[in-house]
């Protein structure tokens, strides 16, 4: 029998959400979310410029976590994977697999709705080349600890990139790391799996690393998995 997942209570979320934008702890990410120029395209646009918090359904039985904001991405639109290349690709994916309404994101209010599905990042500040230090992931894994405890019913946690994937296994405490690589799975304990994608980075699209076709391969299994899941 299938079961339904209960939705994190709002008010939980709420309370993370606003726990993480108020965030200062990191100066260089502070330092640099505010004041990196606003490209040109954009210029008639007010930046979001804090920190960027997670986006989706709050009855997710999936959970993705990227890398950070991109710099004229998620940190001007303030939604995860919002506004840049790599969210094109990512939304695109999960449209394909069933888990959005839309295969486009361009701003908050824009009509995209995700089905089963909860965005966020290791990192929730837009970071320097898109490199936050280790000392900078470790400052925000508390909010990636607890925003993965929020959503206890989630049996599938995919990781974009091998930045993210260790956050995840640091916040679980697994010993060794998990290895990374592309469609490689690892228990998490509970029941629940860590997923690994090559991210849908520029670097990685650009050069045929990471195709469509792959990245409809890794949520094809996250949804097997969340079925075998129920």
């Amino acid at each position: 029998m299938i079961v339904c997942c209960d939705a994190v209570a709002p008010n939980r979320l709420a309370a993370l959400e606003a726990e993480i934008v108020a965030c200062r702890r990191c100066p260089r990410l502070v330092s640099w979310r505010e004041e990196v120029p606003a490209r040109a395209a954009f210029s008639d646009e007010r930046y979001w410029r804090r920190p960027v918090p997670g986006f989706g359904d709050p009855s997710a039985e999936v959970v993705v976590v990227g890398l950070a904001p991109a710099a004229h991405g998620a940190n001007r639109t303030g939604r995860m994977f919002t506004g840049d290349r790599s969210g094109d690709w990512l939304y695109r994916a999960l449209w394909r697999a069933g888990f959005a309404n839309r295969p486009e994101s361009h701003a908050p209010g824009d009509g995209l709705r995700l089905d089963g599905v909860w965005v966020c990042s290791a990192v929730r500040c837009a970071p320097p080349g898109n490199k936050p230090t280790r000392a900078e992931r470790d400052a925000c894994l508390a909010y990636l600890a607890r925003e993965l405890d929020l959503f206890d019913r989630a049996s599938v946690v995919v990781v974009l990139g091998a930045f993210a994937c260790d956050a995840v296994g640091a916040c679980y405490g697994l010993r060794p790391r998990p290895r990374f690589a592309h469609m490689a799975e690892h228990a998490l304990g509970g029941g629940r799996t860590l997923l690994c994608s090559y991210h849908p980075s520029q670097q990685n699209t650009f050069t045929g690393r990471l195709t469509e076709e792959m990245l409809d391969a890794v949520f094809a299994r996250a949804s097997a998995l969340r079925l075998a899941g129920r």
